[in-house]
């Protein structure tokens, strides 16, 4: 099966439609399928609900859907650092489900698992546990949260070989590996192909099982939220 495409257009060609649940990776713009998020954004494809742990910011990551108003809904641990995100939300015209990161993370490797739900103490007492099933166990009580079933799932790693095998590189693994497991289909963008067993298979983070469709992307600016730098000292 081949899985290599040219472009992020062509790999995610006639998998697009209106009103999808799609699972993002990442985390701020670190690991982010910035080149897949772009083709979405170009497909013209409108009420769209992203499974991710935040938005971008303003003019990158989803926040590039935000600011053309494709996405209706957003499931995500942070929305800071958008305002955009946040002028929508507050008029009303985004719904926004707020879930704990690691709530988050487990019910996307629970969808990947084919497990429907379970029960955290995340939550407990406060708005995340509104209008969700509570039961106790050994006197606690603990809340119900379902596990992510996305129609499309879009991951950003590092390197590939030729069947999709998968290495992420350092903290841009992030929500990249629970993401592309919970996807009915799996498009990743990747700097580097190389290979068949030229990956060692004790390093590869996901298998290739998980992925259906590749691109190679590179390359990248990787580009972060704020350069915080603090003035040299004198010598």
């Amino acid at each position: 099966m081949q899985k290599i495409f040219p472009d992020a257009k062509s790999a995610l060609d006639g998998i697009l439609h209106d009103n999808m649940l799609i699972a993002s990776g990442g985390f701020g713009l670190c690991g982010i399928p910035e080149r897949l998020l772009d083709a979405i954004r170009d497909s013209g494809i409108t009420g769209l609900t992203f499974a991710s742990n935040n938005a971008g910011i303003d003019n990158e990551g989803i926040g590039k859907l935000l600011r053309t108003k494709q996405v209706k809904k957003m499931i995500a641990s942070y929305v800071g650092e958008n305002k955009e995100f946040e002028r929508q939300y507050l008029a009303g015209e985004l719904e926004v489900e707020f879930c704990p990161q690691g709530t988050l993370a487990e019910r996307m490797r629970a969808g990947g698992a084919g497990i429907p739900g379970f029960y955290t103490k995340t939550g407990v007492g406060t708005q995340v546990a509104e209008g969700k099933e509570v039961k106790s166990f050994n006197g606690e009580d603990y809340i119900l949260e379902h596990g992510l079933f996305a129609d499309l799932a879009i991951v950003k790693a590092w390197k590939a070989d030729e069947t999709g095998n998968l290495v992420f590189r350092k903290t841009a693994r992030n929500f990249n590996l629970p993401a592309a497991t919970c996807g009915k289909i799996c498009v990743v963008e990747v700097e580097e192909v190389v290979p068949n067993g030229t990956l060692d298979p004790d390093s590869i983070h996901l298998p290739g099982v998980y992925v259906q469709r590749m691109i190679v992307g590179a390359p990248y600016d990787k580009k972060i939220e704020f350069r915080t730098v603090r003035e040299r000292e004198a010598a």
